[in-house]
C-alpha cells in the first residue's frame, strides 16, 4: 500500500489531490483523479490523509492502520459505496475501527473515510504491494583510454 503522507483532502472541493509545488499565496495541487492542476490559496483549509486519525476509546488511530486494515478484508478491493445505507456504512466502520469514540466520530466522517478509500482505491493504492523508493542510481560512464 502506498503512504498517504502526500494525498490532501481540500475543504471545499470533491476528491483527493496531491502536492505539486509551493507558491508565495498557496499551493498548486493536482487532482488525483482527472490530473488537473489548480492553485490553492493559502486561507484554504487542507489536511493531509497521512495525519488523520480517528477519535476512539482508547487514543486515536492513524488513517492510514485503518485503510490496511480494509484493505485487507477486501482483498485489496473496492469498498461498499459511501451513499449507501447509514447501518450499512457503520457495520462496515465498525469493523474496521470497533472501539469508536461515538461521541466525536460522526456519520458523515465515517461516509468520508470510505469514499476517500474508494478513490484512493480507483488509483491504484492498495495493490497489495508496499510502495519502496529505490534510490536513484547513476548510469555508469565508459571512461575514454587512451
Amino acid at each position: 500500500m502506498k503512504e498517504l503522507k502526500g494525498v490532501l483532502a481540500i475543504s471545499g472541493k470533491p476528491g483527493l489531490y496531491t502536492l505539486i509545488a509551493q507558491t508565495r499565496g498557496g499551493i498548486v495541487v493536482e487532482s488525483l483523479s482527472d490530473k488537473k492542476r489548480t492553485n490553492i490559496s493559502a486561507q484554504t483549509q487542507v489536511n493531509a490523509l497521512g495525519e488523520i486519525a480517528i477519535y476512539t476509546t482508547e487514543g486515536e488511530k492513524p488513517l492510514q492502520e485503518i485503510y490496511e486494515s480494509m484493505s485487507a478484508e477486501l482483498n485489496n478491493g473496492p469498498a461498499l459505496s459511501h451513499k449507501g445505507s447509514s447501518a450499512d456504512i457503520v457495520a462496515f466502520f465498525t469493523k474496521h475501527v470497533p472501539h469508536f469514540d461515538m461521541d466525536r466520530v460522526y456519520l458523515s466522517d465515517m461516509k468520508k473515510v470510505v469514499q476517500w478509500y474508494n478513490a484512493l482505491h480507483s488509483e491504484g493504492f492498495f495493490t497489495g504491494e508496499t510502495e519502496v523508493k529505490k534510490p536513484k542510481t547513476k548510469k555508469p560512464t565508459a571512461k575514454k583510454v587512451e
